[in-house]
């Protein structure tokens, strides 16, 4: 259903680096560079996560209540990329764990505050 998320950045080479070594181990490479930003996706009919600056040439600011949950294949890659997302400068928002029967997440910002998750169901 999902095609791609988009978050907002105002450094696109630290962005780039954060998400290049953050999506990396899952598998994820950078797709398409869009000359404000890049894409990165797992493969072809993969959902993409896009990182550029805003088209209106205006700060990027994080939305409130705006949260974007990425798929992990198990618990232990939930806490290894969460864990990789803090070591890379990431604000821990709420550290990985249960959070309900048959779902477990960490929570974290990137490096401009947009507020991410990984998560497992199962």
């Amino acid at each position: 259903m999902i095609g791609y998320v988009t978050l907002g950045t105002n450094d696109v080479p630290r962005a780039t680096k954060f998400y290049d070594d953050l999506l990396g181990p899952m598998g994820a490479k950078r797709v398409m560079d869009l000359g404000r930003g890049h894409a990165w996706s797992a493969g072809p009919g993969q959902p993409m996560l896009l990182v550029m600056t805003p088209f209106d040439k205006q700060a990027c600011a994080p939305g409130n209540g705006t949260m974007t949950a990425l798929v992990c294949s198990s618990t232990a890659q939930v806490d290894e990329c969460h864990q990789r997302a803090l070591s890379l400068g990431a604000t821990d928002e709420g550290p990985s764990g249960p959070r309900m029967p048959g779902f477990y997440a960490g929570y974290f910002r990137d490096l401009d505050g947009n507020k991410l998750c990984f998560f497992h169901m199962g």
